[in-house]
């Protein structure tokens, strides 16, 4: 296939690249400067938010499918508003690489959510199917509503734009080189504290486990679908940075207060949820699973990457 990666040079769409050619794909990446990324047979250059600019820069290509990756986070966001320009991408950004697809006569399109879509609130340990409700009123606080409603429309017009073959891909918290790099340097410095009290169980998943279902949705995905992508068992908040910190041979993280999250709104009421997600749909329908056993085993392998 042919194949628009929006948000080839992140942190899932560099090894999506990799992966995408190794199996014999044609890739075209969109970026806001004039580069092109190793393997690209060519770019479309524009803002995927300037609709004209975007359609426009793409006239003359085509291509079969479009993979959306894109999002607007700089670090670890600590409050609801440092997901507005990942909400606009969610919303507006979708809408107008809908419309790039139809353009380029794609007839595939795989699209980027994430499992806060579930909800942020405490639940208990059994594992959230693709078929519990998502971005539902009632399951997170008003001020992050703005999250919920962005997850939703991304994956309402990916679904259901006429034309198109839509596949969401639910990601669990991600891990790995592009997205958790400046982890190790945190641990070793004890710059990185976790709750006494601990937190929620969440789904994590390697970066390139995340891109390897991306390609297994493009290729095998059943159109209307949406898939949990996420390690095997969910993993505790405080055994996550545990884990993390064996990994790269930094100390345990120190405990502290509940009350020093109050400063991080978004973050503590990511933390104080727990969202574990199962990911047999994805397992039966897209042959794919993680590469590691444990979230554990997944950092572990990951190390020379969070160093």
């Amino acid at each position: 296939m042919r194949v628009i990666v929006a948000g080839a040079s992140g942190a899932i769409g560099r090894p999506l690249v990799e992966q995408l050619l190794a199996r014999g794909h044609e890739v075209i990446g969109v970026s806001r400067r004039p580069v092109e990324g190793p393997g690209w047979s060519g770019a479309i250059v524009a803002d995927v938010l300037d609709h004209d600019a975007l359609l426009a820069a793409a006239r003359g290509v085509r291509a079969d499918a479009v993979v959306h990756e894109l999002t607007a986070t700089r670090g670890v966001p600590l409050r609801p508003r440092d997901l507005d320009a990942t909400n606009r991408l969610r919303t507006v950004g979708t809408s107008h690489l809908l419309r790039l697809a139809a353009a380029v006569g794609a007839t595939r399109m795989v699209t980027r959510s994430f499992l806060g879509g579930y909800g942020f609130v405490p639940r208990g340990p059994a594992p959230i199917a693709e078929g519990a409700p998502f971005a539902v009123p009632g399951t997170t606080a008003p001020g992050l509503r703005p999250i919920i409603e962005a997850l939703k429309a991304a994956e309402r017009l990916t679904r259901a734009t006429p034309g198109i073959e839509g596949v969401v891909l639910r990601y669990g918290l991600l891990y790995g080189s592009g997205s958790t790099d400046r982890l190790a340097a945190l641990l070793h410095r004890r710059a990185l504290p976790v709750p006494r009290t601990g937190g929620g169980v969440h789904s994590y998943v390697a970066v390139t486990d995340a891109a390897a279902a991306a390609v297994a949705a493009l290729e095998r995905g059943r159109p209307g679908r949406s898939y949990n992508v996420c390690d095997d068992d969910a993993t505790g908040w405080n055994d996550f940075f545990d884990a993390a910190a064996r990994a790269v041979g930094a100390p345990a993280p120190t405990r502290v207060p509940d009350a020093f999250f109050r400063a991080a709104p978004y973050l503590d009421a990511l933390r104080r949820s727990s969202i574990p997600m199962a990911n047999t749909r994805a397992k039966e329908e897209l042959g794919w699973s993680p590469s590691a056993s444990s979230t554990a085993e997944g950092l572990l392998r990951s190390a020379l990457s969070l160093r």
